[in-house]
C-alpha cells in the first residue's frame, strides 16, 4: 500500500529544509485523496471563504478563509482537509483551530476534518477535541482500512428526495436478513383493541402496541432478545413476550418496573379471584365510613405521610391529596391485600389497588363525557379538582380488578409461569447497562423522555409512597430530563441521553437495528440524538413520521406549539457506518425549508403542523441543518400563516388559491397536488371535467420550473381519477400512493 500510494517516496526529504507545504499537497497528499476514491471534480483546492463572524481594519475588510482540499461528494462538503509543513504540530494548537473554523463555516459545514504535514495525518470530528484517528504517514498501510471507512466517498450519505411513485406489491419471498430490513411505512394505530395495555393501569406516556408489535417483528425473531432501557409503561417488553422474544424492561422508576412485574406475574385466575372475594368480604365487613371508624382506621393502618409532591402542585405532601375518608378507606384496602401469602397473587391485587389510586384522590377531574381521570395524568401536575367526584373505593377496586384479570387472560398463552423465565424486569438506569455482556442484545426499541415535558419520578411520588417504592436521590440524579425538582440543566439531560446511547450501541449486536422514538419540538435535541449515535458508531437508516393515536389536552389547547405525534429514527450497527452529510446551504436555510414545506402539503394535499414538523425533523436529520433550524425557525407559525393558507376545520395548511408553488418541487407531485384541487372543485360544483379542460385551468399553474407535457398530466390523472362519460372524476378512495 505505501509504494502504491507514494512510488517509493524516501521519508528522510521530509528532513529538507525544501520540502514544503506545497510540496506535501502535491506528493503526498493528493495520492491520498485519489486513492480514496475522489475524482478531480470532487477535490476543491484553495476555495476563498469569508469569514462569517470577523472582520479587520479601519474598514473593516473580511477576514478570507481558504482552505487548501474541500472534498465534496453529490454536491456537498464531506470533509476538509489542509496541509502543514513536516515541523508544523497536527494534534493540538492553533493550526488545529484553523482547520476547525474551514469544517464549521456556514458554506461548508462538515462532519470532518484533517491535517497532514507528511510526516503524520490527525483526523478529527467536529465534537471531539482530540483525533479520532492519528497515525505516522510510513505507517498508513496499518490505518487504510479504517481511514477509507471514515473518509472515502461510499462513507457519506445524503438525505432523501421526495418523489411521486405507484408501489408495486413485492412478494417476499428471501430469507429473513437482519441487515437488509427495510423502514416501515406510518402504521395506523389500533388504540385500544387489545386488553393486555388497556383497562389495567394508566402511565404518563403509553406507546401504541400494534405500532411496537410492528417494529418487533420487522427487526427481530422468534428467540432474539429485545431491550427496552427507558422502559417506561412496559409496552416493548409484553409485545416482545407475546411474540415469542426475550426481553428486558428496564426503568428507572420503580413505578414503571412494578407494574410490568405485577402484569406478568403467573398466577391462577381461580386463586385470584377467590382472594379478591376475600378481600371484599373482609372490607365489607370492617368498610371505616362514619367519622370514628375513619378516625380509628387512620391510626391503625399505614398510608403516605410526609411524602413531599413537586414544586407547582396544589398541596406539599402526598397525605393531602387524598380527603380522610380516602386514605382510611384505601389504607385499609392495602391492608387486606397485604395479609394474601402468595407473593403473585398480593402483587396482582396491588396493581388493581394502585390503578384504583389513579381515580380515588382529589385531583379527579370529571370528564364532559362522564368520566373521570387524575389531573397529574391529564396536566403531568398534582391539581385539585375543583368540583371533586367522590368515587366508591371498593367498586373502583373491583372494575380495575376485571381490568387485571382481562389483561392476565390475554397474556397467558404467552406469558407464563413456563416463560417468565424469558422476561428481565429491572430498575436502573439506561446508562449503565453492565449487566449486559457486549453485543448481547438483538433490537432495541425506546422511547426516551423528551427533555423537560414529563418528570417522571416526580409525578410518580404518589404511587411510589402508597406502594412503599423507595426513590434514592442517585435515581434523581440519574434521570434524563430537563428541569424538574432538582432543577437539572439542558446540559445534564444530553449528557445522560448521550451516555444512555453509547450503552444501547455496546450492547447491540453488529448488523442490528435500534429503533429511537422522539418526538421532542427543539431541533437541538434531535441533534443531539444523531450526533451522539454517529460517534457511537450508529448509521442513521431513516426516520419514520408515526402518529401515536390520542390527542392531548395540551395539543387541544395549543393546537400551534404543542406536536401530537412522533418520528421514530431507525439506526443500524454496522462496521462500516455511513455518516450523514451536512448539505452546503449557504448562510441561509429558508429555501429548503419552504421547498420542503411546499413538498409536504403537495404530498399530503394540505398538511398539518405535525406532517410538515416531521418532515422538516427529518429532512433536517438528513441534510444535516437542525443547527440552523433552531437558530431561525424556532416557531413556523408566523411563516406558515403568512405564507399559506389555513383551514380551521381540517387543521391543514394549503397553497394560497391560485397560486404557484414557489419553490422547485417534484413535477409529478406539483401536477397530483393541483390535479386532486380542480377535480375536488368539480364534484362540489357537480361537473365533470374533460382533459382539455382539465389541462387548461392547471397549465397556468404548472410555470414553475420544467412545464410538464400533456401526457405527464394524463399518466397522474389515470392514478387519481376515473373516466366518467366523455371526463374525467376523481376516484372514491383518494388517490395514488406517494413514495419518498
Amino acid at each position: 500500500m505505501l509504494n502504491k500510494l507514494f512510488q517509493d517516496f524516501d521519508f528522510a526529504q521530509l528532513n529538507s529544509s525544501d520540502f514544503k507545504e506545497d510540496s506535501v499537497r502535491e506528493v503526498l497528499i493528493l495520492p491520498i485523496l485519489t486513492q480514496l476514491g475522489y475524482g478531480s471534480s470532487q477535490i476543491v483546492r484553495s476555495k476563498s471563504l469569508l469569514h462569517p463572524f470577523l472582520k479587520v481594519g479601519s474598514k473593516k475588510r473580511p477576514v478570507t478563509l481558504i482552505p487548501d482540499y474541500l472534498l465534496k461528494v453529490e454536491n456537498s462538503y464531506a470533509w476538509v482537509l489542509d496541509a502543514k509543513a513536516p515541523h508544523q504540530n497536527i494534534h493540538s494548537g492553533d493550526n488545529v483551530g484553523q482547520v476547525y473554523s474551514y469544517s464549521i463555516h456556514p458554506e461548508i459545514r462538515s462532519k470532518f476534518f484533517a491535517l497532514c504535514n507528511g510526516r503524520e495525518f490527525s483526523l478529527f470530528r467536529q465534537d471531539t477535541p482530540e483525533p479520532i484517528l492519528y497515525f505516522e504517514l510510513i505507517a498508513i498501510a496499518d490505518y487504510w482500512d479504517e481511514l477509507s471507512a471514515y473518509l472515502s466517498p461510499s462513507s457519506f450519505q445524503t438525505g432523501k428526495v421526495l418523489t411521486y411513485t405507484t408501489p408495486k406489491k413485492v412478494i417476499k419471498t428471501a430469507p429473513f436478513s437482519y441487515l437488509e430490513r427495510s423502514l416501515l411505512e406510518e402504521i395506523v394505530v389500533k388504540k385500544q383493541s387489545t386488553k393486555r395495555h388497556f383497562g389495567v393501569h394508566g402511565y404518563f406516556t403509553k406507546q401504541s402496541w400494534n405500532v411496537v408489535n410492528e417494529y418487533i417483528k420487522n427487526f427481530s425473531q422468534a428467540g432474539d432478545l429485545v431491550l427496552d432501557p427507558f422502559g417506561g409503561s412496559g409496552v416493548t417488553a409484553v409485545e416482545a413476550m407475546m411474540l415469542e422474544r426475550r426481553a428486558i424492561h428496564l426503568d428507572l422508576n420503580p413505578m414503571s418496573t412494578f407494574l410490568i412485574d405485577a402484569l406478568t406475574a403467573p398466577v391462577d385466575l381461580a386463586d385470584l379471584q377467590c382472594s379478591v372475594e376475600r378481600v371484599k368480604t373482609a372490607y365489607m365487613q370492617h368498610e371505616p365510613t362514619t367519622t370514628e371508624a375513619i378516625d380509628e382506621a387512620l391510626k391503625q393502618y399505614t398510608y403516605p405521610q410526609d411524602f413531599v409532591l413537586p414544586k407547582g402542585s396544589d398541596v406539599s405532601v402526598v397525605k393531602d391529596l387524598f380527603s380522610k375518608k380516602q386514605l382510611a378507606q384505601l389504607g385499609f384496602l392495602k391492608h387486606l391485600i397485604t395479609q394474601e401469602t402468595d407473593n403473585n397473587i398480593r402483587t396482582s391485587l396491588l396493581l388493581a389497588f394502585s390503578s384504583t389510586l389513579n381515580l380515588i384522590n382529589l385531583t379527579c377531574h370529571p370528564s364532559k363525557r362522564g368520566s373521570v381521570d387524575s389531573a397529574v395524568m391529564r396536566y403531568y401536575r398534582y391539581r385539585l379538582a375543583p368540583s371533586h367526584k367522590d368515587l366508591n373505593v371498593l367498586k373502583t377496586f373491583e372494575n380495575k380488578m376485571k381490568g387485571v384479570f382481562n389483561a392476565k387472560r390475554e397474556i397467558a398463552p404467552k406469558i407464563n409461569a413456563d416463560t417468565i423465565a424469558q422476561l428481565q424486569v429491572i430498575q436502573g438506569t439506561a446508562t449503565d447497562l453492565s449487566f449486559l455482556k457486549k453485543e448481547s442484545v438483538d433490537y432495541i426499541y425506546t422511547d426516551p423522555p423528551y427533555g423537560k415535558k414529563i418528570p417522571y419520578l416526580d409525578l410518580s411520588v404518589m404511587w411510589n409512597a402508597w406502594l412503599d417504592l423507595p426513590v434514592t436521590e442517585q435515581d434523581y440524579c440519574l434521570e434524563a430530563i430537563e428541569g424538574g425538582e432538582h432543577e437539572k440543566s439542558k446540559a445534564d439531560y444530553n449528557a445522560l441521553i448521550a451516555k444512555s446511547i453509547e450503552e444501547m450501541y455496546r450492547v447491540l449486536k453488529f448488523e442490528r437495528w435500534m429503533s429511537f422514538v422522539f418526538a421532542h419540538k427543539d431541533p437541538e435535541f434531535w441533534h443531539l440524538i444523531i450526533e451522539t449515535a454517529e460517534r457511537c458508531g450508529f448509521e442513521y437508516a431513516g426516520a419514520v413520521a408515526q402518529k401515536n393515536g390520542q390527542t392531548s389536552f395540551k395539543k387541544r389547547q395549543n393546537p400551534f406549539t404543542v406536536l401530537s405525534g412522533q418520528l421514530i429514527i431507525n439506526f443500524r450497527k454496522v462496521r462500516k457506518p455511513k455518516y450523514i452529510m451536512k448539505a452546503s446551504l449557504g448562510m441561509d436555510a429558508g429555501e429548503i425549508v419552504l421547498q420542503t414545506i411546499e413538498g409536504v402539503i403537495a404530498k399530503y394535499q394540505g398538511a398539518t403542523l405535525e406532517q410538515i414538523n416531521d418532515e422538516l425533523i427529518i429532512k433536517g436529520l438528513e441534510l444535516g441543518f437542525l443547527d440552523l433550524l433552531k437558530k431561525e425557525y424556532s416557531d413556523l407559525t408566523p411563516l406558515l400563516l403568512d405564507l399559506f393558507d389555513y383551514d380551521n376545520d381540517t387543521e391543514l395548511f394549503s397553497i394560497k388559491q391560485n397560486k404557484q408553488f414557489k419553490t422547485h418541487v417534484d413535477l409529478k407531485l406539483r401536477v397530483r397536488y393541483y390535479l386532486i384541487s380542480y377535480l375536488r372543485r368539480m364534484e362540489i360544483e357537480k361537473k365533470t371535467a374533460r382533459f382539455d379542460e382539465i389541462v387548461l385551468a392547471i397549465m397556468p399553474l404548472l410555470k414553475n420550473g420544467i412545464t410538464p407535457e400533456s401526457q405527464t398530466i394524463l399518466s397522474v390523472l389515470e392514478d387519481i381519477a376515473h373516466r366518467a362519460g366523455e371526463g374525467w372524476r376523481l376516484n372514491a378512495d383518494g388517490q395514488a400512493t406517494l413514495g419518498i
